[in-house]
């Protein structure tokens, strides 16, 4: 890749954006109230906007591998905790993908050296989740289900914060899980009970003011 075409690209992109909107970079830098908090995976072809039609400030984004939400993950605590508490978003997505090569290499049996650690978050689902994912024969339905899995389990994670669990209190923030087909280009929403799951681990998990 010609690098100096990136800044040809940003050149064009200006000008589009300021053809429809002559102010459009002065209001950008106004500040931002996004609604909607995506965690998403760190791969290329995943990109939240385009995916979701959305514009510059209409989304505050976290990527990493596989979409992982770690309580001992500095970076996405404090992201989801800025997101909810002092942005006041409405929703926060954790969004997986099909062919996701996180979740594959979590599958396999072999040392993956450093990313040995951050793959154990991914087995641990396949873990608690093995006589469900043990039945499944065809191996590509088996790797799909775990994405679809590592996505429930890791909203349940946003869910047992204390900084989520009072804005669901306060004001109905809601929790929801999606996973992204590469193959089709289609958002599918996972329709996760997610009021059931938060009461669920209220017993454990409650965190109150």
């Amino acid at each position: 890749m010609d690098l100096s075409k990136i800044f040809e690209n940003n050149e064009k992109w200006i000008q589009a954006k300021t053809a429809d909107d002559p102010a459009y970079f002065e209001n950008l830098n106004k500040g931002q109230k996004p609604n909607v908090l995506y965690i998403g995976c760190s791969d290329s072809r995943v990109t939240a906007e385009d995916l979701m039609g959305m514009q510059p400030g209409e989304l505050f984004v976290h990527r990493n591998v596989a979409n992982i939400v770690n309580a001992i993950d500095l970076n996405a605590q404090s992201v989801i905790n800025y997101a909810v508490k002092y942005l006041e978003v409405n929703h926060v997505v954790v969004c997986g993908h099909y062919s996701c090569g996180g979740v594959k290499a979590a599958m396999e049996s072999k040392d993956m050296g450093i990313l040995n650690p951050w793959l154990r978050n991914i087995r641990d689902v396949y873990r608690a989740h093995k006589d469900e994912l043990n039945a499944i024969t065809d191996e590509q339905k088996r790797y799909d289900r775990l994405v679809e899995l590592n996505v429930k389990e890791q909203a349940i994670n946003v869910l047992k914060m204390a900084a989520v669990q009072r804005a669901v209190r306060k004001r109905g923030m809601q929790v929801h899980g999606w996973v992204f087909d590469i193959k089709t280009g289609k958002l599918i929403d996972l329709k996760i009970d997610f009021q059931k799951a938060l009461a669920d681990i209220m017993e454990i998990y409650r965190l109150e003011d």
